[in-house]
């Protein structure tokens, strides 16, 4: 029976927390709203591409990519999460009404976008903490990327130069959305 016990113990001891979508159970709330929503609720069992998002970056044109990404695989079983952050040389510095507003009408987002956070090292919102242990990366600009699979775990991380339509990005995205 001890032997069962430990095996049994050993078992649930290794079990991480990212691959039962503990590194999802964050509650956020809507960009310029009071709604709270839990990643983990929301999106189990979707792939997951988030980003920290800028309206005043030179990246900031990804927005069109990003949202053709959510339009053309959400289907499938993607969604896109946008996280505005003002922690690049403040480029975004409005408020969270300014910042839905110039989303919705310069590029039509319609993708899933969250408050304001931060995202840099030593400051982070504990989501990005945990993005950042589990892939090694703290964003190192506006626009990094985290696609999480179906299970809630990390499977890779996008420097802020890799464009949405990049082929190593869908491969994995492709690939991911396979499993």
């Amino acid at each position: 029976m001890r032997t069962l016990l430990g095996v049994l113990f050993l078992m649930t001891a290794t079990v991480s927390p990212a691959n039962d979508g503990g590194l999802l159970d964050q509650d956020f709330r809507r960009l310029a709203s009071d709604d709270v929503v839990n990643l983990r609720d929301a999106y189990a069992g979707k792939v997951i591409l988030v980003v920290n998002t800028a309206s005043k970056c030179g990246n900031t044109p990804q927005y069109e990519g990003l949202e053709k990404l959510h339009q053309e695989y959400g289907d499938d079983g993607l969604v896109v999460l946008g996280f505005p952050s003002n922690d690049f040389l403040g480029q975004e510095p409005g408020t969270e009404e300014q910042i839905q507003e110039f989303c919705r009408l310069t590029y039509s987002i319609r993708f899933p976008m969250f408050e304001k956070v931060t995202v840099k090292e030593g400051e982070a919102h504990p989501f990005f903490d945990e993005l950042a242990a589990a892939s090694g990366t703290y964003p190192t600009w506006n626009f990094h990327k985290y696609l999480i699979g179906r299970d809630g775990a990390l499977v890779s991380e996008f420097s802020p130069r890799t464009q949405p339509d990049a082929d190593d990005l869908l491969s994995a995205i492709k690939s991911e959305l396979n499993n």
